[in-house]
Formats: structure tokens, sequence, C-alpha cells
């Protein structure tokens, strides 16, 4: 079984850098390309895909649907585990704004955030239900940047500690009982084009 895990694309919050958590922020105009550029890099490549799963926030489901629409991939029922981690009173501020409340130690108060151990319970289970159901299957899930550093510290510990991409792609291989790096938070898609764009 491989999976794709990909980060959905740019929204008007991402670019203002305020945090959305469960907040449901549509994609802007730049995030529908980018998921246009990754489906049409994802046709080139040799890596056959089943399925597309989402957390059902709009961002990942309309990212999801424009890459289904390019490979012709169904997409499953969306899964809530896959939501973004929940930020409580945090969310819809910038940095320079939860400083300005908190402090610079903000990140100590409980505000309501999720708990970290909990994103991860929740994503570990994902995923292994994933497993149980569709163990010979590709399967893309379009989620979120929060959730997807979680599981990967909950899969890898402290080896990929990189900031996960909007619109990045990481692929893993189930062997056996663990998981495999194939890619990790890939953007060569949006690279790509903006060199060409810039020539």
């Amino acid at each position: 079984m491989r999976i794709g895990l990909i980060r959905h694309g740019l929204t008007d919050w991402n670019a203002a850098g305020r945090i959305q958590g469960q907040t449901d922020i549509p994609l802007n105009a730049e995030g529908r390309e980018q998921a246009e550029r990754l489906g049409k890099r994802l046709l080139t490549e040799e890596y056959q895909w089943d399925y597309i799963i989402t957390s059902g926030l709009s961002r990942a489901q309309e990212t999801g649907e424009i890459i289904s629409k390019l490979l012709s991939v169904p997409m499953l029922e969306p899964d809530a585990r896959l939501k973004e981690r929940a930020f409580g009173q945090i969310e819809g501020l910038t940095s320079e704004e939860r400083i300005a409340r908190w402090g610079a130690t903000w990140e100590t108060l409980d505000l309501g955030q999720e708990h970290i151990l909990d994103i991860q319970a929740r994503a570990l289970a994902f995923l292994e239900d994933l497993w149980s159901s569709y163990p010979d299957k590709n399967v893309l899930i379009v989620t979120h940047g929060a959730f997807l550093a979680n599981l990967l510290s909950a899969i890898f510990k402290d080896r990929y500690t990189e900031r996960i991409g909007n619109l990045s792609l990481t692929i893993l291989e189930k062997t056996q009982s663990d998981w495999s790096p194939l890619l990790y938070n890939c953007t060569e898609h949006l690279i790509m084009n903006s060199a060409k764009q810039s020539e």
C-alpha cells in the first residue's frame, strides 16, 4: 500500500499568516492553481492512485476534487479524523496578534488547542483503518499542515521536522508493519512552474 499525503492549497488566511485550525476557510485562486499543478504532475508520474480521501474541510475538499477530476480517480467519503489540529482561541490570529494578546510564550498556555497526543492518536487510528480497508490500494490523502507534521512525528519521531508546504506531496509505502518514505514534502511542481514564469 502506498499513500500520498497532500497538504491543501493556499488560502487567504495562509497568505496572511493566520492560523486556520478547524475554521473552514476556502482555497483562494492561487490555491486552486496549485492543486491543478500537482494534479498535472501526478499524471506524468509512475505512481498509480486508486482513491482520494480528504478531511472534509473545504480547502482540502476542493483540492481533492481538482486532483480527482484531472486524474479521473474517485473520491471516498471525507474522514473527520483528517481535520486540522483544533487551535481554540488562536484560530484566525497572526503571530503578532497572538503575541500582543498573550505574550511571546503563548504556546505554553492552554488556549483550547487540541493536545498533540490526541491529534496523533486520531491520525494513527485513521491510518490503521485505511490499511485494514484498502491494503492493496494506493490512496491520496488531502489534509492539513499541523495534522501532517504530527502524523509524521508519530510515525518517524524526530527524523522529519521540515515545515510542511502548501500543496506539498509526501509518499509513504507500507512494508509489513512499517511505513517507509519514498518522497518527503516535495513541492517540485510549484517550483518548476514558478521558474518557467520567471524565464
